[in-house]
Formats: C-alpha cells, sequence, structure tokens
C-alpha cells in the first residue's frame, strides 16, 4: 500500500468521501508524497514524453515566436518571459537559444518559471545554469512581479484537477472516492444531486470540467488583458465542450487505474480549450484558436527547421529528425500516435491587439 494509499483511506474513514478533484491534487502535489513533488516523469525513463524532450525544433520556434510577440507588443524595455510548468528546463534552454537571434529581444529578458516541484526546479536550474538571462522560481504566477510577461504553458493545464459529474436517475450527481464492499478505493456518486446542474442528457453522461484550469485561466487573462503581455498555452484536448470522462493515469508510458497507485502515477484529463477560452475573454483578454499543434509548428516555419539541421547532420541524425518533425505535426507516426492533431493551441492577447503569430482572426 502507497503512503497516499494510507492518507486517503484514513481520510475518507474520517470524513466521509473526497471529490474526484479533491483526490486527484493530492496525488499530484501533496508535499511528501505527491507524483511531482518526487520524480522527474519526463522521457523515456519516466512515465511520459513531451514536445521539448522530442526535438529542440519546438522549443526554439517558442521563442522565435515570444521574440516576436515582443516587438508586436511594442518592444517594451524589460519583459518577463514566463513558463508555467516548465519541466526539466528543456523547453527554455531551446528558447533562449533561439531568442539569441534578437540582441534586443534577449537583452530585455528576464525568466520567471513557474513550479512547484523542488526536484524539478533542481533539474531546470542545472539545464539554466548557462542562461544569459536573470532566472527566477516562483510557486504561483501570482508571484511573479507584475509588468509586461510572454507567458508559456505547454502541457500545464492537462495536469490540473478534474470534477466529474454523472446523469444518473435524471439527476447530475457528482463522482466521488470513497470505498468498495473490501475497503478499497472506488469511485462513487454522491447520495444528493447537483441542484445548479440541469441540462439534458442522457443517463450515464458524464461532465468533466476542471475549475482550477478555468482559475488559472482568468488569471493569467486578467494580467495579459492589462496590456503589453501574451501567453500561448499548448495541450493535448478537445475545441468544444462536450459531454465524457478523459481522466487518465499514466505509469511507464502504460496507462493504469488512477486509484491503484496514488502518487506514483500521473493525473491527466484532456483540456477544455472552448472553457479556457471562455475563462479568458471573461477576463478582458482576447484569444486566437485554437489550432492544432501540427498547424500552429507548420506555420512558425518548423519545416524549414528541420531542413537547415539536416543539412549539418550525419544520416542517421536527419532520419531522426524527420521522425521528430513527424512526431510533432502529423496524427500518426507509423503505429504510434503523433500530436499533431491531438494537441491544440490557443493564444491570449490584450483587447485589440494584433493576430499573434501562428494563429488567424476568425471571421
Amino acid at each position: 500500500m502507497s503512503e497516499l494509499t494510507r492518507i486517503f483511506k484514513d481520510s475518507i474513514a474520517h470524513d466521509g468521501p473526497m471529490p474526484l478533484d479533491t483526490f486527484m491534487a493530492v496525488c499530484l502535489s501533496h508535499s511528501q508524497h505527491g507524483y511531482y513533488m518526487t520524480r522527474d516523469p519526463f522521457g523515456v525513463k519516466g512515465d511520459f514524453v513531451t514536445a521539448p524532450e522530442i526535438s529542440q525544433m519546438f522549443g526554439e520556434l517558442l521563442g522565435l515566436w515570444a521574440a516576436e510577440c515582443w516587438t508586436m507588443l511594442g518592444s517594451p524595455d524589460k519583459i518577463y518571459l514566463v513558463e508555467l510548468g516548465p519541466g526539466r528546463g528543456t523547453l527554455m534552454a531551446d528558447a533562449l537559444r533561439a531568442a539569441r537571434i534578437s540582441n534586443e529581444f534577449s537583452s530585455a529578458l528576464e525568466v520567471h518559471l513557474v513550479e512547484t516541484s523542488p526536484v524539478l526546479q533542481e533539474i531546470q536550474a542545472r539545464a539554466l545554469a548557462q542562461s544569459p538571462v536573470p532566472v527566477s522560481w516562483h510557486k504561483s504566477l501570482e508571484d511573479v512581479p507584475d509588468g509586461p510577461a510572454i507567458i508559456l504553458a505547454n502541457e500545464f493545464f492537462d495536469c490540473l484537477p478534474v470534477r466529474h459529474y454523472v446523469k444518473a436517475a435524471r439527476h447530475w450527481h457528482q463522482r466521488l472516492v470513497g470505498f468498495d464492499t473490501q475497503g478499497d478505493l472506488a469511485f462513487g456518486l454522491a447520495p444528493d444531486p447537483e441542484p445548479l446542474l440541469t441540462m439534458e442528457a442522457p443517463d450515464g453522461a458524464v461532465l468533466e470540467i476542471s475549475p482550477a484550469a478555468q482559475l488559472m485561466m482568468t488569471q493569467l487573462a486578467a494580467r495579459i488583458a492589462k496590456g503589453q503581455s501574451a501567453a500561448l498555452v499548448v495541450d493535448y484536448g478537445y475545441g468544444e465542450t462536450s459531454y465524457g470522462e478523459t481522466l487518465q493515469a499514466l505509469k511507464a508510458h502504460k496507462r493504469v487505474n488512477p486509484l491503484d497507485c496514488p502518487g506514483e502515477a500521473d493525473l491527466t484529463a484532456h483540456v477544455d480549450f472552448a472553457a479556457l477560452t471562455r475563462a479568458a475573454q471573461a477576463a478582458g483578454a482576447d484569444v486566437f484558436g485554437p489550432v492544432t499543434q501540427g498547424e500552429l509548428l507548420m506555420r512558425l516555419g518548423i519545416a524549414q527547421r528541420a531542413d537547415a539541421l539536416k543539412k549539418r547532420a550525419t544520416e542517421d541524425q536527419a532520419c531522426a529528425i524527420d521522425l521528430a518533425l513527424a512526431r510533432l505535426v502529423t496524427e500518426r507516426v507509423g503505429a504510434a500516435p503523433g500530436m499533431g492533431l491531438l494537441f491544440k493551441a490557443i493564444a491570449i492577447a490584450p483587447r485589440g491587439a494584433p493576430v499573434l503569430p501562428g494563429f488567424r482572426r476568425e471571421a
């Protein structure tokens, strides 16, 4: 029995079943036993692989995206390059290298990383030890100083807790984590219906929402709405709010039962980009997209960057570059899924700002 399983069982025995988002938050962020607090989950030896780990091209293009945004925002003398959930620091290291194309932009930069994991902070510090610009760490976006900022969030929102509501006997009931008849952790439903949920749907339908994601987007967009700031969000998810559940647990690149090993598997859910868009617009910002990751990267010039890298590559390296390109921009690579269609991107800008790079203004 994992330490978190014991903690959950004690809590449920004392206080009763807990909402799914509470369970998820504790699994990921418990100060001693939380998934992100105790390990490096990235890469082949971890539980999943992210775009920056697949190829340097991803981070480089986001660095160039940030440089172009800085110009479009009026080239402020100082601007914060902020990353939410910066992983191993790979994306930021690649972005800063590409940003050197503009000495003026590099000179204006300060890097601020929003990271709660002490393990990952140490890894990020090593990755950015030779950074030509100052680097600071913060526990939350609210701790980043006020001022113009360009904010990057790659595979950040999918890690924020979700709630499930299930339609049963013509009413919506919140999904809870409690005990089964053997005393093991199990999913169940709250006995009382949710009075504010009145949408029509067949019994068995699941409504998945993330109040945490919407709150984070509200905070992010409110900052951007003040002016001279922008954000890019890239994650796997869907463009329109719909019924269905997407919660998954990953351990060693394989799906496992979310209740089997709390704190030892990554818990994520697909991002509702429509909900994020509504939250950002309500906070006073403009939103561009969503577009697919493949479409965004192609518009930003990833094919041309791949060609440039291959000119200086061995035959084996050129094949690896082609494979990485395919994984980033297509739906499928052989029998394996690619990231090009499943992953989406939105950009957030102040009201009335010009269209940000890689996007188009919708008709």
